[in-house]
């Protein structure tokens, strides 16, 4: 019976919220397309800087361990963006030898080729996409062990806890969802992504069940690794996106949605710590 509650709850709380950002990402709030740009920035650094870190912090780990682990999650999800963008680019450059390799009309030929030089550069644009999926991953596995253990606890208390992770992370992965659109501007992947990323709860929530006492002590290190891919994402991908000349109206609308961002993570994070 635990188990069989701890599947439904880690299911509900990772894929639930993702869909339900989705809902208002795709559907209520379409049309601010560009402004969600900020309000994800705001949500990724309010989750990790408001919410991830601080319950990192507050366990009995080395401070100068868990700095230590951020430095290398950066780096590690620097390398990372740098491997995905190598990649396309080297995809790109094959494609290239291919199309002139063959016997294919002229115009054709340009044609293509001009689509994949697209195609690369609006990889070289809005990179991001596996670094936040990683993160995304870490978080949920975390997410997942938290709510097993609170689930062998009592199960009252692990509804709630899954209650708890569903509402907080909907303006979460409403950022990574505008990332993953500017990644490959199609929406279904998107939403398909992040929904394996979410759905990798369950399987933290199945592991928890089985080694709750092991892996709890590890928390903090899983907290910060995920803090760190959503403060790399926030800086160094959406926020340069950002910075450029805007109007006096544009800038007041980006600074907006970025405190609604902010201010949603921060608000739903506080009534989450209240209630636990």
């Amino acid at each position: 019976m635990t188990l069989i509650a701890i599947l439904l709850g880690t299911m509900a709380a990772g894929i639930g919220s993702v869909w339900l950002a989705a809902v208002l990402s795709f559907g209520m709030l379409a049309r601010y397309t560009q402004h969600m740009l900020s309000l994800a920035a705001g949500a990724l650094l309010a989750t990790a800087f408001m919410h991830l870190l601080p319950e990192a912090f507050e366990s009995q780990i080395s401070p100068d361990h868990l700095f230590a682990t951020l430095l290398v999650g950066l780096v590690f999800f620097f390398l990372l963006d740098k491997a995905e963008l190598w990649h396309h680019g080297h995809e790109h450059h094959d494609a290239e030898r291919a199309v002139s390799a063959g016997h294919a009309h002229h115009g054709h030929e340009h044609a293509h080729s001009a689509h994949l030089h697209s195609h690369a550069h609006g990889h070289e644009r809005a990179s991001g996409g596996w670094t936040v999926l990683a993160g995304d991953s870490v978080h949920a596995f975390g997410d997942g062990i938290l709510i097993a253990s609170a689930f062998m606890a009592d199960l009252r208390l692990g509804f709630v806890a899954a209650l708890a992770v569903l509402v907080h992370e909907v303006p979460h992965h409403m950022g990574d969802l505008v990332v993953l659109r500017q990644s490959s501007n199609n929406r279904r992947a998107a939403l398909v992504k992040v929904s394996l990323a979410g759905s990798v709860t369950a399987l933290g929530g199945l592991v928890g069940y089985a080694l709750v006492d092991q892996l709890i002590g590890y928390l903090p290190y899983f907290l910060i690794v995920a803090s760190s891919s959503f403060v790399y994402v926030a800086l160094a991908d959406l926020i340069p996106q950002l910075q450029k000349r805007a109007s006096a109206s544009e800038t007041g609308a980006q600074i907006f949605w970025l405190a609604i961002g902010i201010g949603l993570v921060t608000l739903i994070s506080s009534l989450v710590h209240h209630q636990h």
